[in-house]
This record gives structure tokens, C-alpha cells and sequence, in this order.
């Protein structure tokens, strides 16, 4: 189920905010609990068995280990879950790549083997998985591992599930940590203001998604769909900012869905976006962009490693596992692992070369963000090696055989989105930020987020193209 979707908007949401408003307040994590396992199984409602085991058993071993201090049972839990969350992830990727190389290569499997790796491509990756996984890990790090304070009790099996599943993040984040939800968990304060004001943000999150997000995409699926050989520069820059804009808004707009639902049922969700297109270095984008997978990976790989504190060759190691793993939780692809270690390198050089520059140099940053910033989502967004490399090559070029798609297509893009592309550069700038928090008490400022709303549920039944980019991840 999506939240943009009409069904999640005028059915599932007004009843479950009926029935945990009516329940007593210590009763809605129970609610919420439920509510969110239907919300995941209307989506998958088969690997609903699959979180619901990872909850149990997590669970179980978190109890186990703050009953016997057994910090060795929390570290078994989290290898565990790091163990499902690959299988899940890399099975199919892996399988596919075991009988390309075999095939390329002229190997003979053994008996039966090549169909075991045949079905294994087939392995579907579970919706939200890589995100509620983290969670997992994040609650067995943080509540498991530490000493408790004299006479504190275990967190109960109906406030960790609740955490967990709770469903305005459960499929896409923010990856919340347990620490900033554990007072309200008790008994959540659902209020006529977190109403309104967790209706404002969602309504423009919203916004984002079905009036920015959804139309610029096409104009990237347009350039790709005319293929690669024969594309113009102009026209391949363009797709890679229409792109860049794509995947701002579609996961700007679901995190600030997500906070805005959390607002409403009494929860402060953190924030995950902060105007990361105003950068000046890809050490301050990451700082602004999907800030608690950036806090996830700080908290629980890069710190644990040592983080900066071992002198610089084991600082850059500790960088590079980082990134490593930060492509790769994005996807099991080949893509993936390029774009996560192209940060690694831009962060490396920043950290020892030029970083200085950028920070006194403030127009040569932003110039140097936004001209690096397509080419990395781009890497990002497509994963067939050749497509890619002929994308690349035309990014700079360098197009196989004569222009096919050029300054003619190039005009008559712009004429069709010419004016979405300048709406989506105001909006990614700071200027809506800074009106919400001047006027966010306004009347006209509900009035126009009211409208927003009114025309993005006109759009989705229209049939607007809908699915959020981050649920492939």
C-alpha cells in the first residue's frame, strides 16, 4: 500500500485514525501494532511471516541477553539479521551472476545446480526489509548492548513491535532510533494540533510526490526509452537533472509523509532531508540527504571501526567499508557499488585535497555539487552496464554514431516540462523551508497545502505513474 495511493488516503487512514483515537491512549502501540501489520500485508502479504519471525525471534534474544547479561546473544541477533537481510538482498543478484560468469566461462554445473541457481534469481526482495532490518539491528545495538540503570525495566514485546512495524516508516524510514520514540511508545498523545499540523506536512509531501516527483520522471524515462546510441549531450544532461530532481521529491515527499503521519498519531519522526541540493560538498550533501541512514552507518560501522581517531590510512579504510556497504544497501548491483565508492573517493578528496577551498569558496561549491551531483545519480539510477557506460559517454559527448537525439528533441522537452523543471529548482532550494516555518499558522498556507492536496488526489485518479523509488531499496 502506498501512501500516495487513493486507497491508503480515503479508506485505510480515516479508519485507523478513528479506532486509535477511540481506544485509550496505553492501548494504541497494541493498535498501532495491528494496524501496521495489516498496512505491510496489504502490500506483501506473504514476507508479513517473514517480519513477523525477525520480530520474534529479535525479541526473544534481546530478552534472553538482558537476562543473563550476555552481550554475545545481542551480537548473535545481529548476525543474524545482517544474515536475512543478504540472503534476501544478494540471492538473487549472486545467483544471476554465478551462471553469467559459468556461461561466459563454458563451466559445467553439477547436477541440479543450475536450476537451484536458476530458481534462486527468482528470490523477491521483501518490501522495506533493508529499512526495518536496520531498525533491528540499530534497537539490538543501542537497548541490548548497554547496562541498564538500576531497576529499569526490559522494553515490553508490545512497545519493540509497535517500534518496529510502525507503519509511517516501516517500508521507506526515516530509520528511527528507539531512544527518540521510547516516551511517546507508552501512551501516544494523538492531539487535534498533531492533526492539523501532521496533515500540513503530509499534504505537501504529497505534493512533492504526485505534482514534482511523478511528471519529471517521465521526462528521464523518455530519454532513456529513445536509447542511449545516438543520444545528444544536451539531451543526456537533461534526463540526468529531470533524474535528480525524480528521486529528490519522490523520497523528500514520502519522509515528509512519513513525519506527518508520525505527528498525527503522537510520534516525532526525525527529519531526513535538509536542503541537500544547497550544498557546497558531498561532505555537507550527506550531512543533508537521508540523514539517518548517514546516521546509522556513523552510529554503527564507521564509530565502531574507529571512525577518524586511528590515524589517516585507517580512517580512509574505515571510509571506504562505509561507502562500500552504503552502495550496496541501496541495491545488489554493480551500479550500486560504482556510486557508493565514486562518494568514497569525492569524500576522500575533500577530506585531504580541496575541502578548505570549497568551505571559503562558497559559489565553487555549489557549482562543483550540481555538476558532479546528476553524474552520481545517474550511476545510481541504471544498472545495465551498457546503458550506463553509453549514458556516461554521451554526458560528455562522446555519442556512439550520429546524433539522433538532439537539439530538436532537446526544445521540444523543454517546451513540455520547461516550466516543471524551473518549479522543481525553486522547490529545491531553501525558499519553501524557510515560508513554512514564517507561515506555517496561516491561514493561506493551509488553504494552498489543501489545494496542493485537492490536485494531487485529482492526479492519482487520473492514473498518475505512482511507485516510490526507495521501495526498490
Amino acid at each position: 500500500m502506498l501512501f500516495s495511493g487513493l486507497d491508503f488516503i480515503f479508506r485505510f487512514l480515516p479508519v485507523f485514525l478513528i479506532v486509535y483515537r477511540l481506544v485509550p491512549a496505553r492501548a494504541r502501540k497494541g493498535v498501532l501494532f495491528v494496524g501496521s501489520l495489516v498496512f505491510y500485508a496489504l502490500g506483501e502479504p506473504v514476507y508479513v511471516l517473514l517480519l513477523l519471525a525477525e520480530l520474534v525471534i529479535g525479541y526473544a534474544l534481546y530478552r534472553i541477553s538482558s537476562h543473563t547479561r550476555k552481550k554475545w546473544i545481542m551480537g548473535l541477533a545481529i548476525v543474524l539479521e545482517v544474515a536475512v537481510l543478504a540472503f534476501f538482498k544478494f540471492g538473487a543478484f549472486l545467483s544471476g551472476e554465478v551462471l553469467r560468469l559459468g556461461g561466459g566461462a563454458g563451466w559445467i554445473f553439477p547436477e541440479g545446480m543450475a536450476d537451484a541457481l536458476a530458481k534462486g534469481q527468482e528470490i523477491a526482495l521483501p518490501l522495506g526489509i533493508s529499512f526495518y532490518t536496520f531498525q533491528l539491528i540499530a534497537f539490538l545495538s543501542d537497548e541490548g548492548m548497554r547496562e541498564p540503570s538500576p531497576g529499569e525495566r526490559p522494553v515490553s514485546f508490545g512497545s519493540f513491535a509497535a517500534y518496529i512495524t510502525m507503519f509511517p516508516q516501516l517500508v521507506a524510514g526515516p530509520i528511527v532510533q528507539y531512544r527518540e520514540v521510547r516516551e511517546d511508545m507508552e501512551a501516544p498523545a494523538m492531539t487535534l494540533r498533531g492533526l492539523e499540523e501532521g496533515g500540513k506536512i503530509f499534504a505537501a509531501g504529497l505534493a512533492y510526490k504526485v505534482l514534482l516527483a511523478n511528471p519529471v520522471g517521465t521526462l528521464f524515462r523518455s530519454v532513456l526509452t529513445a536509447g542511449v546510441r545516438g543520444l545528444g549531450a544536451e539531451n543526456a544532461w537533461l534526463g540526468a537533472i529531470a533524474y535528480t530532481f525524480q528521486i529528490y521529491f519522490d523520497f523528500y515527499g514520502y519522509s515528509l509523509m512519513a513525519i506527518g503521519l508520525g505527528k498525527m498519531l503522537g510520534f516525532s519522526l526525525p527529519e531526513n532531508f535538509r536542503e541537500p541540493y544547497s550544498a557546497r560538498s558531498f561532505t555537507q550533501f550527506w550531512r543533508r540527504w537521508h540523514i539517518t541512514l548517514g546516521r546509522w552507518f556513523r552510529e554503527y560501522v564507521y564509530i565502531p571501526l574507529g571512525g577518524s581517531r586511528a590515524g589517516k590510512a585507517r580512517t580512509i579504510r574505515n571510509l571506504l567499508i562505509v561507502w562500500a556497504l552504503t552502495g550496496i544497501w541501496h541495491g545488489a548491483g554493480w551500479n550500486f557499488l560504482l556510486w557508493g565508492l565514486l562518494f568514497f573517493v569525492l569524500l576522500v578528496l575533500e577530506k585531504n585535497v580541496y575541502g578548505r577551498f570549497l568551505e571559503k569558496h562558497a559559489v565553487a561549491g555549489h557549482l562543483y555539487v550540481l555538476l558532479l551531483l546528476p553524474v552520481t545519480w545517474v550511476i545510481f539510477g541504471i544498472s545495465d552496464p551498457g546503458t550506463l557506460a553509453g549514458y556516461l559517454r554521451s554526458m560528455v559527448g562522446l555519442t556512439q554514431g550520429p546524433v539522433l537525439t538532439g537539439s530538436e528533441v532537446f526544445m521540444r522537452h523543454l517546451h513540455t516540462y520547461g516550466a516543471l523543471l524551473a518549479a522543481c529548482l525553486v522547490c529545491a532550494t531553501p525558499l519553501p523551508a524557510q515560508l513554512w516555518e514564517r507561515y506555517r499558522k496561516k491561514v493561506w498556507m493551509s488553504l494552498l497545502l489543501f489545494a496542493a492536496f485537492l490536485f494531487a488526489c485529482y492526479e492519482l485518479a487520473i492514473g498518475s505513474s505512482n511507485p516510490f523509488l526507495y521501495f526498490r531499496f
